[in-house]
């Protein structure tokens, strides 16, 4: 069996076309997910949107340097931020290769040491997958009401999870 390596590196501009190519390739196509480039201008200005503050967007490479996976924070400030952009390339989702927590563990590392205290974030009800990550990962189901009110939530997610970090 031959062993992968994966490293976890923070977005910089030459990542751009293979992030949004990842991105739009599990929304649209392994998902069905109605969405676009144009209803993701974010991914258009990953360094302002999400690497301003406090926040962070992380890539997950592959050995030759292939994006396989990302995440983000975005900095709402009052001690709390909202995680986004979580995918993982079918091909190296699982517990086995664990990208889907490194990624997970190198935000939250990055969020406990920049003073955030909680974490949420949204999903969509038939990702059951990416519910089961969550919740193993300490993450709590919550209802919409109990978001703050800043929380920055996606027109789609109609789940909502969060978590309070270690101080």
């Amino acid at each position: 069996m031959t062993t992968t390596t994966i490293h976890i590196k923070p977005y910089t501009a030459p990542y751009q076309k293979p992030v949004i190519d990842l991105i739009l390739g599990i929304q649209q196509g392994e998902f069905g997910v109605p969405i676009t480039l144009l209803d993701q201008p974010d991914l258009l200005t990953i360094e302002t949107f999400y690497q301003a503050k406090r926040g962070g967007f992380w890539c997950a490479l592959t050995e030759s340097g292939q994006v396989i996976g990302t995440i983000s924070l975005i900095d709402v400030g009052e001690e709390f931020g909202t995680i986004r952009k979580m995918f993982v390339h079918a091909d190296y989702r699982g517990q086995a290769l664990g990208v889907a927590t490194l990624l997970l563990q190198t935000l939250e590392t990055h969020a406990t040491e920049a003073g955030m205290q909680t974490l949420y974030l949204g999903t969509l009800d038939y990702l059951a997958a990416a519910q089961r990550f969550y919740a193993r990962n300490g993450y709590t189901p919550l209802d919409l009401s109990d978001l703050p009110d800043t929380f920055p939530r996606m027109q789609l997610d109609n789940r909502f999870f969060g978590k309070h970090l270690p101080t």
